[in-house]
């Protein structure tokens, strides 16, 4: 079935969702692709659940707000890396530039994380930051108090990364970075269900700083209007434009080849993330000449007729076709093949493009605060 890749965002015919299910019907819903009676019907339904979902989220924060609830401090620095919106903001990328930030000025980093769609325990984001910071312990688990305990138990950490922390407020916090699609900061305007904003964008004003991803695939005046956007929300808040920046080719046989090798002929690529149109448009600023694009559900587990269907669509392209996914998906597949080819995943880096010396010195500052040990 074709489908886009991103809701109200308009895809060439090579690009097929696979196992688009419940979730792809819910997206279109909330990108006004699904039309007609029973989707409008659905779509009153869903901005009506918004409503009890908004009035909880605001009674929580003001919870916290008031006192009435208390967030536990631990003797470390504590980061939270989070966003408004429900996936695909690039968080694993920013978390793993500020735990190797820490680890490149000698200190002991762990890393605590809630752990979505775990495969054994173990979910793709942690897969990924084992193999790229080996030395960097990373706990999941729901109570990230006890996380933290742990950490300070048995690694002695002195720093601790909150992946995903904005919302989960019980771990008190010395930093707060939200993170801000710039291609899609807003989640389709409401929040859930009706959308997928986790909170009002008002709750910006409680972070420290407040990060634009994949700038370099929004337009300087797209950029532009949201920070424009974003002074009048949070107003005075540092404003950090990033991009994902692909750095190389690396498969599973711990190979690796340069980015040009994606000009030297037709590509065809999968994944199954929380944004596919962004790892589309990264393939494409490359230089490859994409041939098919398959997309999986966020998080997807790869089960044997995945694999083997995956054989079957490897053997039948083009001779010469580069097959490329994301690391995520490699570090589930664990395959160096695909049919008779090679598979490639695109390693990709947070590098920040503006506002370096504001994120800096926020995450040096906490070195010296009473938190720290």
């Amino acid at each position: 079935m074709l489908a886009s890749c991103v809701p109200g965002c308009v895809v060439p015919p090579s690009i097929r969702r696979l196992s688009g299910g419940p979730r792809h019907h819910y997206l279109r819903l909330l990108s006004g692709e699904a039309r007609g009676l029973v989707p409008a019907l659905e779509r009153f339904g869903l901005r009506a659940a918004s409503v009890p979902y908004g009035l909880a989220v605001r009674l929580r924060n003001t919870a916290y707000q008031r006192g009435w609830l208390h967030s536990e401090r631990v003797p470390a620095a504590v980061i939270s890396v989070g966003n408004l919106t429900a996936g695909g903001t690039g968080k694993t990328p920013c978390v793993e530039y500020v735990a190797r930030f820490y680890r490149n000025l000698g200190r002991r980093v762990a890393v605590l994380s809630r752990g979505y769609g775990g495969m054994g325990g173990r979910n793709d984001e942690a897969l990924v930051l084992e193999e790229n910071l080996p030395d960097v312990p990373h706990l999941q688990g729901a109570d990230r108090v006890a996380q933290a305990r742990t950490a300070l138990a048995e690694w002695k950490s002195e720093v601790l990364v909150l992946d995903d922390g904005f919302q989960h407020r019980r771990l008190a916090r010395d930093v707060d970075l939200v993170l801000i699609d710039a291609t899609a900061p807003w989640g389709h305007g409401y929040l859930l269900p009706r959308g997928l904003l986790r909170e009002p964008p008002d709750s910006l004003r409680r972070a420290d700083v407040l990060m634009l991803t994949r700038c370099d695939q929004a337009s300087a005046e797209q950029c532009e209007r949201l920070r424009r956007t974003l002074e009048w929300i949070a107003p005075h808040k540092p404003v950090v434009e990033t991009t994902h920046r692909p750095v190389e080719l690396s498969n599973s046989d711990g190979m690796r080849a340069s980015l040009e090798l994606l000009r030297e002929g037709p590509t065809a690529a999968f994944g199954g993330i929380g944004n596919p149109e962004a790892f589309r448009r990264s393939l494409l600023n490359l230089g490859a000449r994409l041939l098919d694009f398959r997309v999986y559900p966020d998080h997807h587990a790869y089960g044997c007729a995945d694999i083997e269907e995956l054989h079957r669509w490897a053997g039948r392209l083009p001779g010469g076709t580069l097959v490329v996914t994301t690391q995520k998906d490699a570090v589930k597949l664990r395959l160096s093949r695909l049919g008779d080819r090679p598979l490639w995943w695109l390693r990709i880096r947070l590098c920040v493009e503006s506002g370096q010396d504001a994120l800096d010195g926020y995450l040096r500052s906490v070195l010296s605060s009473s938190s720290s040990v």
